[in-house]
């Protein structure tokens, strides 16, 4: 992770200090039904769209780790299910 300070002196000896942390970008399609969705819950928790995705991808890989193809697998069976 990486920090990236900025000091803006407003007046001789007036500073504000920001701390922001670069992430990087990542961009994807989803249905519009889905991007509905993420933004139904993005809004009921007073949080950002992006926010709602980054909690949900971190889980994903999270129980990715855990449990390895076996939880891809579960995830593509439901997808198909859905699709049929």
């Amino acid at each position: 992770m990486q920090y990236v300070f900025v000091i803006v002196s407003l007046f001789p000896r007036d500073y504000i200090l920001f701390v922001t942390v670069n992430k990087e970008f990542l961009a994807f399609r989803v249905s519009p039904t889905l991007k509905d969705e993420i933004q139904e819950i993005a809004s009921s928790e007073a949080r950002s769209i992006s926010q709602i995705c980054e909690l949900l991808l971190h889980e994903g890989v999270e129980a990715y780790k855990k449990e390895g193809s076996k939880f891809m697998q579960r995830l593509v069976a439901k997808q198909k299910l859905r699709t049929k």
